[in-house]
Protein backbone atom coordinates (compact mmCIF):
# COMPACT_ATOMS: atom_id res chain seq x y z
CA UNK A 1 0.00 0.00 0.00
CA UNK A 2 1.48 3.39 -1.19
CA UNK A 3 1.47 5.87 1.55
CA UNK A 4 1.63 9.95 1.25
CA UNK A 5 4.40 10.54 3.56
CA UNK A 6 3.12 14.17 4.63
CA UNK A 7 0.30 13.16 5.89
CA UNK A 8 2.31 11.31 8.42
CA UNK A 9 3.84 12.14 11.66
CA UNK A 10 7.11 10.51 13.46
CA UNK A 11 8.09 10.89 16.83
CA UNK A 12 12.49 10.09 17.09
CA UNK A 13 13.66 9.24 20.60
CA UNK A 14 17.07 9.58 20.80
CA UNK A 15 19.37 11.06 23.87
CA UNK A 16 22.28 11.12 21.54
CA UNK A 17 22.02 14.79 19.28
CA UNK A 18 23.48 13.45 16.16
CA UNK A 19 21.60 10.60 15.80
CA UNK A 20 18.29 12.73 15.78
CA UNK A 21 19.85 14.80 13.50
CA UNK A 22 20.55 11.86 11.14
CA UNK A 23 16.96 10.47 11.50
CA UNK A 24 15.41 14.54 10.72
CA UNK A 25 17.10 14.57 7.74
CA UNK A 26 16.70 10.82 6.28
CA UNK A 27 12.71 11.22 7.08
CA UNK A 28 12.37 14.66 6.89
CA UNK A 29 13.76 14.51 2.87
CA UNK A 30 11.11 12.21 2.27
CA UNK A 31 8.35 13.91 3.31
CA UNK A 32 7.71 13.08 6.68
CA UNK A 33 6.72 15.46 9.34
CA UNK A 34 9.34 15.05 12.42
CA UNK A 35 9.03 15.93 15.98
CA UNK A 36 11.92 14.78 18.47
CA UNK A 37 12.50 14.11 22.07
CA UNK A 38 15.82 13.30 23.83
CA UNK A 39 14.41 11.30 26.76
CA UNK A 40 12.00 9.12 28.09
CA UNK A 41 10.33 11.40 30.10
CA UNK A 42 9.85 14.43 27.01
CA UNK A 43 8.88 11.46 24.65
CA UNK A 44 5.74 10.66 26.83
CA UNK A 45 5.25 14.42 26.83
CA UNK A 46 5.73 14.83 23.23
CA UNK A 47 3.48 11.45 22.57
CA UNK A 48 0.72 13.41 24.31
CA UNK A 49 1.03 16.75 22.57
CA UNK A 50 1.77 15.48 19.36
CA UNK A 51 -0.22 12.78 18.51
CA UNK A 52 2.53 10.60 16.38
CA UNK A 53 1.59 8.17 13.90
CA UNK A 54 4.93 6.10 14.71
CA UNK A 55 7.41 6.23 16.84
CA UNK A 56 11.35 5.52 16.51
CA UNK A 57 12.63 4.35 20.33
CA UNK A 58 16.03 4.34 21.36
CA UNK A 59 16.29 1.67 23.94
CA UNK A 60 19.62 2.84 25.90
CA UNK A 61 18.77 5.72 27.36
CA UNK A 62 19.85 7.18 31.22
CA UNK A 63 17.16 8.41 32.74
CA UNK A 64 14.39 6.27 31.15
CA UNK A 65 15.24 3.41 29.05
CA UNK A 66 13.16 2.98 25.84
CA UNK A 67 11.92 -0.71 27.27
CA UNK A 68 9.79 1.43 29.85
CA UNK A 69 9.07 4.12 28.06
CA UNK A 70 6.86 1.43 25.29
CA UNK A 71 5.44 -0.10 29.14
CA UNK A 72 4.02 3.18 29.67
CA UNK A 73 2.58 4.06 26.52
CA UNK A 74 1.07 0.60 26.07
CA UNK A 75 -1.33 0.75 28.79
CA UNK A 76 -2.68 4.21 27.97
CA UNK A 77 -5.49 3.32 25.62
CA UNK A 78 -5.01 6.53 23.24
CA UNK A 79 -1.01 5.83 23.37
CA UNK A 80 -1.63 1.93 22.95
CA UNK A 81 -1.86 1.40 18.98
CA UNK A 82 0.80 3.87 18.06
CA UNK A 83 3.19 1.75 16.53
CA UNK A 84 6.84 1.33 17.87
CA UNK A 85 9.92 0.58 16.62
CA UNK A 86 13.27 0.08 18.45
CA UNK A 87 16.53 1.51 17.68
CA UNK A 88 19.21 -0.09 19.37
CA UNK A 89 22.53 -1.85 19.64
CA UNK A 90 21.76 -4.53 21.19
CA UNK A 91 21.95 -7.69 19.44
CA UNK A 92 20.91 -10.19 21.70
CA UNK A 93 17.66 -11.97 21.28
CA UNK A 94 16.56 -11.82 24.98
CA UNK A 95 16.35 -7.72 24.55
CA UNK A 96 14.43 -8.76 21.30
CA UNK A 97 11.79 -10.73 22.90
CA UNK A 98 11.46 -8.19 25.92
CA UNK A 99 10.81 -5.15 23.54
CA UNK A 100 8.28 -7.67 21.41
CA UNK A 101 6.66 -8.27 24.98
CA UNK A 102 6.61 -4.70 25.44
CA UNK A 103 3.98 -4.51 22.32
CA UNK A 104 7.24 -3.38 19.50
CA UNK A 105 6.45 -3.85 16.20
CA UNK A 106 9.48 -3.90 15.08
CA UNK A 107 13.49 -3.40 15.35
CA UNK A 108 16.36 -1.81 13.61
CA UNK A 109 20.15 -2.40 14.77
CA UNK A 110 22.38 0.62 14.91
CA UNK A 111 24.17 1.32 12.74
CA UNK A 112 21.20 1.39 10.62
CA UNK A 113 21.05 1.59 6.52
CA UNK A 114 18.44 3.75 5.02
CA UNK A 115 16.99 1.55 2.85
CA UNK A 116 16.19 -0.20 5.70
CA UNK A 117 14.97 2.23 7.73
CA UNK A 118 12.58 3.77 5.53
CA UNK A 119 11.25 0.46 4.37
CA UNK A 120 10.37 -0.88 7.91
CA UNK A 121 8.62 2.95 8.31
CA UNK A 122 6.56 2.65 5.35
CA UNK A 123 5.97 -0.62 6.17
CA UNK A 124 4.22 0.34 9.92
CA UNK A 125 2.56 3.09 8.38
CA UNK A 126 1.06 1.55 5.85
CA UNK A 127 -0.52 -0.75 8.56
CA UNK A 128 -1.54 2.35 10.16
CA UNK A 129 -3.18 3.91 6.81
CA UNK A 130 -4.80 0.04 6.98
CA UNK A 131 -6.23 0.05 9.84
CA UNK A 132 -7.66 3.71 9.36
CA UNK A 133 -9.50 2.67 6.71
CA UNK A 134 -10.79 -0.27 8.38
CA UNK A 135 -12.19 1.40 11.28
CA UNK A 136 -13.77 4.00 8.95
CA UNK A 137 -15.26 2.24 6.62
CA UNK A 138 -16.50 -0.05 10.02
CA UNK A 139 -18.23 3.35 10.70
CA UNK A 140 -19.73 4.08 8.41
CA UNK A 141 -21.11 0.43 8.24
CA UNK A 142 -22.57 0.50 11.20
CA UNK A 143 -24.08 4.14 10.85
CA UNK A 144 -25.56 2.48 7.58
CA UNK A 145 -27.05 -0.81 8.94
CA UNK A 146 -28.60 1.31 12.08
CA UNK A 147 -30.35 3.92 9.40
CA UNK A 148 -31.41 0.70 7.53
CA UNK A 149 -32.58 -0.77 10.56
CA UNK A 150 -34.44 2.46 11.75
CA UNK A 151 -35.96 2.84 8.08
CA UNK A 152 -36.91 -0.52 8.14
CA UNK A 153 -38.80 -0.02 12.22
CA UNK A 154 -40.46 3.00 11.19
CA UNK A 155 -42.34 1.42 8.17
CA UNK A 156 -43.39 -1.55 9.76
CA UNK A 157 -44.23 0.44 13.20
CA UNK A 158 -46.33 2.78 10.71
CA UNK A 159 -47.64 0.42 8.25
CA UNK A 160 -48.50 -2.42 10.80
CA UNK A 161 -51.44 -1.14 12.71
CA UNK A 162 -53.57 -0.06 9.30
CA UNK A 163 -52.88 -3.22 7.59
CA UNK A 164 -54.14 -5.58 10.52
CA UNK A 165 -57.13 -3.82 10.10
CA UNK A 166 -57.36 -4.52 6.70
CA UNK A 167 -56.46 -8.21 7.03
CA UNK A 168 -58.77 -8.36 9.81
CA UNK A 169 -61.51 -7.01 7.42
CA UNK A 170 -60.73 -9.56 4.67
CA UNK A 171 -60.86 -12.32 6.52
CA UNK A 172 -63.94 -11.88 7.83
CA UNK A 173 -65.52 -10.77 4.34
CA UNK A 174 -64.05 -14.01 3.29
CA UNK A 175 -65.51 -16.08 6.40
CA UNK A 176 -68.95 -14.16 5.87
CA UNK A 177 -69.47 -14.57 2.35
CA UNK A 178 -71.27 -17.62 0.53
CA UNK A 179 -69.05 -18.35 -2.61
CA UNK A 180 -72.14 -19.59 -4.68
CA UNK A 181 -73.83 -16.14 -4.26
CA UNK A 182 -70.97 -13.89 -5.92
CA UNK A 183 -70.02 -14.57 -9.10
CA UNK A 184 -66.89 -16.74 -9.23
CA UNK A 185 -64.11 -14.29 -10.84
CA UNK A 186 -65.50 -11.60 -7.95
CA UNK A 187 -64.52 -14.48 -5.34
CA UNK A 188 -61.52 -14.90 -6.70
CA UNK A 189 -60.33 -11.31 -6.31
CA UNK A 190 -61.53 -11.56 -3.08
CA UNK A 191 -59.42 -14.76 -2.08
CA UNK A 192 -56.58 -13.16 -4.11
CA UNK A 193 -56.75 -9.82 -1.73
CA UNK A 194 -56.98 -11.99 1.98
CA UNK A 195 -53.95 -14.18 0.64
CA UNK A 196 -52.23 -10.84 0.10
CA UNK A 197 -53.03 -8.69 2.93
CA UNK A 198 -52.13 -12.12 4.93
CA UNK A 199 -48.21 -11.86 3.18
CA UNK A 200 -48.13 -8.13 3.54
CA UNK A 201 -49.05 -7.75 7.26
CA UNK A 202 -46.85 -11.21 7.76
CA UNK A 203 -43.65 -9.18 5.85
CA UNK A 204 -44.36 -5.67 8.16
CA UNK A 205 -44.57 -8.26 11.25
CA UNK A 206 -41.16 -9.75 10.04
CA UNK A 207 -39.51 -6.59 9.32
CA UNK A 208 -40.38 -4.93 12.90
CA UNK A 209 -39.54 -7.68 14.93
CA UNK A 210 -36.49 -8.24 12.81
CA UNK A 211 -35.11 -4.80 13.00
CA UNK A 212 -36.02 -5.60 17.01
CA UNK A 213 -34.34 -8.41 17.62
CA UNK A 214 -31.27 -6.27 15.53
CA UNK A 215 -31.36 -3.65 18.39
CA UNK A 216 -31.50 -5.11 21.38
CA UNK A 217 -34.87 -3.92 21.82
CA UNK A 218 -36.61 -7.89 21.27
CA UNK A 219 -38.10 -7.62 25.05
CA UNK A 220 -38.79 -10.83 26.53
CA UNK A 221 -42.19 -10.92 29.22
CA UNK A 222 -42.02 -14.14 30.20
CA UNK A 223 -45.80 -15.15 31.64
CA UNK A 224 -47.35 -18.83 32.26
CA UNK A 225 -49.58 -20.14 29.47
CA UNK A 226 -50.72 -23.89 28.22
CA UNK A 227 -48.64 -24.26 25.19
CA UNK A 228 -51.12 -26.99 23.83
CA UNK A 229 -53.67 -24.39 24.54
CA UNK A 230 -51.84 -21.64 22.60
CA UNK A 231 -51.44 -24.03 19.44
CA UNK A 232 -54.87 -24.71 19.60
CA UNK A 233 -55.97 -21.57 19.45
CA UNK A 234 -53.55 -20.72 16.63
CA UNK A 235 -54.82 -23.91 14.43
CA UNK A 236 -58.19 -22.51 14.66
CA UNK A 237 -57.32 -19.53 13.05
CA UNK A 238 -55.53 -20.85 10.02
CA UNK A 239 -58.12 -23.59 9.56
CA UNK A 240 -59.96 -21.65 6.92
CA UNK A 241 -56.81 -20.82 5.51
CA UNK A 242 -55.71 -24.44 5.08
CA UNK A 243 -59.47 -25.46 3.65
CA UNK A 244 -59.16 -22.78 0.99
CA UNK A 245 -56.23 -24.95 -0.53
CA UNK A 246 -58.00 -28.54 0.53
CA UNK A 247 -55.46 -29.03 3.10
CA UNK A 248 -56.44 -31.20 6.43
CA UNK A 249 -54.89 -29.35 9.76
CA UNK A 250 -55.04 -31.14 13.12
CA UNK A 251 -53.72 -31.12 16.03
CA UNK A 252 -52.27 -34.43 17.90
CA UNK A 253 -51.40 -33.93 21.69
CA UNK A 254 -49.65 -36.37 23.98
CA UNK A 255 -50.89 -34.47 26.96
CA UNK A 256 -54.15 -32.27 28.15
CA UNK A 257 -51.77 -29.18 29.30
CA UNK A 258 -47.98 -28.12 29.36
CA UNK A 259 -47.77 -25.46 31.20
CA UNK A 260 -44.34 -22.78 30.16
CA UNK A 261 -43.42 -19.31 31.18
CA UNK A 262 -42.88 -17.54 28.24
CA UNK A 263 -43.63 -14.14 26.02
CA UNK A 264 -46.34 -15.19 24.69
CA UNK A 265 -46.54 -13.12 21.59
CA UNK A 266 -43.35 -14.39 20.83
CA UNK A 267 -44.24 -17.46 20.59
CA UNK A 268 -47.25 -17.29 19.00
CA UNK A 269 -45.47 -15.68 16.29
CA UNK A 270 -43.39 -18.71 16.06
CA UNK A 271 -45.84 -21.06 16.16
CA UNK A 272 -48.34 -19.11 13.41
CA UNK A 273 -45.11 -18.53 11.28
CA UNK A 274 -44.35 -22.48 11.23
CA UNK A 275 -48.11 -23.08 10.16
CA UNK A 276 -48.34 -20.64 7.90
CA UNK A 277 -45.47 -21.94 5.88
CA UNK A 278 -46.47 -25.29 5.88
CA UNK A 279 -49.80 -24.42 4.40
CA UNK A 280 -48.35 -21.36 2.09
CA UNK A 281 -45.46 -23.79 0.74
CA UNK A 282 -47.26 -27.34 0.91
CA UNK A 283 -49.06 -28.84 -1.59
CA UNK A 284 -52.83 -28.35 -2.37
CA UNK A 285 -54.89 -31.69 -0.81
CA UNK A 286 -52.30 -33.00 1.40
CA UNK A 287 -52.27 -33.08 5.60
CA UNK A 288 -50.42 -30.69 7.76
CA UNK A 289 -50.03 -31.73 11.53
CA UNK A 290 -49.30 -30.52 14.27
CA UNK A 291 -47.93 -32.35 17.63
CA UNK A 292 -47.69 -31.58 20.91
CA UNK A 293 -46.04 -33.40 23.96
CA UNK A 294 -42.97 -33.69 26.32
CA UNK A 295 -39.59 -35.24 25.72
CA UNK A 296 -36.51 -35.03 28.22
CA UNK A 297 -38.57 -33.10 30.51
CA UNK A 298 -38.89 -30.64 27.42
CA UNK A 299 -42.14 -28.79 25.70
CA UNK A 300 -42.16 -29.42 22.17
CA UNK A 301 -44.45 -28.27 18.85
CA UNK A 302 -43.91 -30.19 15.80
CA UNK A 303 -45.72 -29.26 12.56
CA UNK A 304 -45.46 -32.30 9.87
CA UNK A 305 -46.04 -31.01 6.34
CA UNK A 306 -46.47 -34.67 4.23
CA UNK A 307 -46.51 -32.42 1.22
CA UNK A 308 -43.46 -30.47 1.52
CA UNK A 309 -39.51 -31.89 0.52
CA UNK A 310 -36.76 -29.60 2.05
CA UNK A 311 -33.82 -30.32 0.02
CA UNK A 312 -30.71 -31.90 2.47
CA UNK A 313 -28.41 -29.18 0.92
CA UNK A 314 -30.98 -26.53 2.48
CA UNK A 315 -31.77 -27.86 5.81
CA UNK A 316 -28.74 -26.47 7.50
CA UNK A 317 -29.52 -22.59 6.35
CA UNK A 318 -33.31 -22.13 6.27
CA UNK A 319 -32.51 -20.31 9.65
CA UNK A 320 -29.87 -17.74 8.31
CA UNK A 321 -31.52 -14.92 7.49
CA UNK A 322 -32.94 -14.02 3.58
CA UNK A 323 -32.18 -17.34 3.52
CA UNK A 324 -34.90 -19.15 0.88
CA UNK A 325 -35.22 -22.64 -0.61
CA UNK A 326 -35.26 -21.88 -4.25
CA UNK A 327 -38.05 -24.40 -5.48
CA UNK A 328 -40.74 -23.62 -8.02
CA UNK A 329 -43.00 -23.30 -4.78
CA UNK A 330 -41.33 -20.98 -2.65
CA UNK A 331 -40.49 -18.68 -5.91
CA UNK A 332 -44.48 -18.36 -6.35
CA UNK A 333 -45.36 -17.64 -3.15
CA UNK A 334 -42.54 -15.34 -2.35
CA UNK A 335 -41.26 -14.81 0.75
CA UNK A 336 -38.24 -12.79 2.45
CA UNK A 337 -36.42 -15.64 4.19
CA UNK A 338 -36.92 -13.59 7.94
CA UNK A 339 -39.22 -15.57 9.45
CA UNK A 340 -37.87 -18.35 10.29
CA UNK A 341 -33.94 -16.10 11.06
CA UNK A 342 -36.59 -14.49 13.73
CA UNK A 343 -38.06 -17.52 14.93
CA UNK A 344 -34.64 -18.97 15.84
CA UNK A 345 -34.00 -15.92 17.50
CA UNK A 346 -36.96 -15.92 19.22
CA UNK A 347 -36.57 -19.78 20.75
CA UNK A 348 -32.85 -18.68 21.80
CA UNK A 349 -34.49 -16.24 23.61
CA UNK A 350 -36.21 -18.62 25.76
CA UNK A 351 -33.01 -21.16 25.93
CA UNK A 352 -34.97 -23.29 23.51
CA UNK A 353 -34.22 -25.36 20.48
CA UNK A 354 -35.59 -25.20 17.10
CA UNK A 355 -34.30 -27.61 13.95
CA UNK A 356 -35.48 -29.26 10.88
CA UNK A 357 -35.88 -32.74 8.83
CA UNK A 358 -36.84 -33.59 5.80
CA UNK A 359 -37.69 -36.79 3.99
CA UNK A 360 -39.98 -38.55 1.36
CA UNK A 361 -42.47 -38.43 3.67
CA UNK A 362 -42.49 -34.64 4.27
CA UNK A 363 -40.80 -32.22 6.40
CA UNK A 364 -41.21 -31.95 10.06
CA UNK A 365 -40.15 -28.21 11.94
CA UNK A 366 -39.60 -28.67 16.07
CA UNK A 367 -39.60 -26.37 18.77
CA UNK A 368 -38.30 -27.51 22.54
CA UNK A 369 -38.89 -25.07 25.48
CA UNK A 370 -38.13 -25.51 29.18
CA UNK A 371 -41.49 -27.02 31.18
CA UNK A 372 -43.05 -25.57 34.29
CA UNK A 373 -45.89 -28.36 34.57
CA UNK A 374 -47.82 -30.51 32.40
CA UNK A 375 -50.49 -33.07 33.06
CA UNK A 376 -51.25 -36.48 31.17
CA UNK A 377 -54.17 -37.30 29.96
CA UNK A 378 -56.44 -39.70 31.94
CA UNK A 379 -56.21 -43.01 30.26
CA UNK A 380 -58.77 -45.00 32.65
CA UNK A 381 -55.72 -47.16 33.95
Amino acid sequence: MKINPAEYKILVVDDVQSNVLLLKALLGREGFGIVYAMNGTEALEKVKSEHPDLILLDVMMPDMDGFEVAGRLKVEPEQAEIPIIFLTALNDSASVVKGFQLGANDFISKPFRREELLIRVEHQLSLVDARRIILRQTEELRKTIAGRDKLYSVIAHDLRSPMASIKMLCNTIMMSIDPQTVPEDVFEMLEMTNKTAEEVFSLLDNLLKWTKSQLGKLSNVPQPIDMVGLVDGVIEVFKPIAESKSISLELNSEVEFINVIVDIEMIKSVVRNLISNAIKYGADGKLVEVHTGLKDKKAFVAIVNYGKIIPAKDLDKIFDKFYRVENSRSLKTGGTGLGLAIAKNIINLHEGNIWATSDESGTRFQIELPVVQAHMPNTGK
